[in-house]
């Protein structure tokens, strides 16, 4: 495994722009920890590595307290939203950061947190997108789908209702308040890896017709070709991807710190992969890595694990890293 604080310095054909903001919110899921996530990916060399690769990083520090605020929300959906009035807070404070890190040919890059960071995140990203008539399609690195609505979910948590609320569910969309919203086509939602679905959240990604890539999908055909296949239309559309890596894509053998651990995820070489074509592919504007708990990690191997990820996204590869050492010895 790659110690990051000692990788060789090493360039690439394409230095970026990228700010980096953490969020240090806990709160859309089942347990604690999560707000250590950002400390713990910048402790185990993330922008370091990122630097390293001859990017220009503007690291803008974490949010760790935001005001909770009203949600016009219909009662009956609210009393299903855990923590609705601080994540409601976290959203529109998120959005705002994200709105204004976007444009200038910088790629943003957030650091969770949990996976309600991204109704946050996201819904910045896709109104900077749509003000200059920029398709956004998002790739959901997760063991879960997260399209649950209030009505459907088994535990009132919104760390599994973020993809539902970005594409514009009704009865999520006071969460964002009056700022400007522009939903994500169901079409433009692209869930890689799931293996953990609720029975009335299949209903309706069937109904909506999203794209689910399952474990089962890539044990019969391999990372490579599903992911290319993706990659040529979203090319061909000329589409602004966002790419969010929830720690549980991983399996738990190679990343056990995550609250909502899920057995039969990627290898550590096909996430790699993953990373490596998205890359290739020079469609990436934007990205958060999320749903990280320290708390649970094993001496810090989730967190280098996902930073050397993160590194694969923006342009490290195994022959980079070879040509470094051999300049270096």
């Amino acid at each position: 495994m790659l110690d990051t604080a000692k990788a060789p310095q090493i360039m690439v054909d394409a230095h970026r722009d990228i700010p980096i903001l953490g969020a240090a919110l806990e709160l859309g899921g089942p347990g604690r920890g999560t707000l250590m996530g950002p400390l713990a990916l910048r402790t185990a060399g993330l922008v370091r590595a990122l630097a390293d690769l001859g990017h220009r990083v503007d690291d803008r520090g974490t949010l760790h307290a935001v005001e909770e605020v009203a949600v016009a929300m219909e009662p009956r959906h609210a009393a299903r939203c855990n923590h609705l009035g601080a994540i409601a807070g976290w959203t529109r404070a998120l959005h705002d950061h994200a709105y204004g890190m976007c444009g200038g040919g910088r790629i943003p890059l957030f650091l969770g947190g949990d996976h309600a960071i991204s109704m946050g995140t996201i819904s910045g990203v896709a109104r900077h997108c749509a003000e200059r008539g920029r398709e956004i399609a998002i790739l959901w690195l997760d063991a879960h789908a997260d399209y649950n609505v209030p009505e459907t979910t088994p535990s009132g948590n919104l760390h599994g209702m973020v993809l539902a609320f970005l594409a514009g569910e009704p009865s999520l969309r006071p969460i964002l308040g009056s700022r400007p919203f522009h939903p994500v086509a169901p079409s433009s939602l692209h869930v890689f890896g799931a293996r953990s679905i609720d029975p009335a959240e299949k209903l309706r990604l069937a109904a909506d017709a999203v794209d689910i890539v399952d474990m089962r999908r890539i044990d019969e055909r391999g990372v490579s070709a599903i992911l290319a296949e993706r990659i040529a239309d979203w090319q061909a559309r000329g589409v602004h991807l966002h790419v969010s890596l929830d720690v549980d894509f991983l399996d738990p053998a190679v990343a056990p710190a995550s609250g909502t651990v899920v057995p039969g995820g990627t290898t550590y070489r096909e996430a790699h992969l993953v990373m490596e074509m998205l890359c290739d592919s020079g469609i990436v504007g934007s990205a958060d890595v999320v749903e990280l708990n320290p708390f649970l990690d094993e001496r810090g191997r989730t967190a280098i694990t996902v930073t050397e990820l993160v590194a694969s996204l923006f342009g490290r590869t195994v022959l980079d890293r070879m040509h470094g050492a051999i300049a270096a010895a």
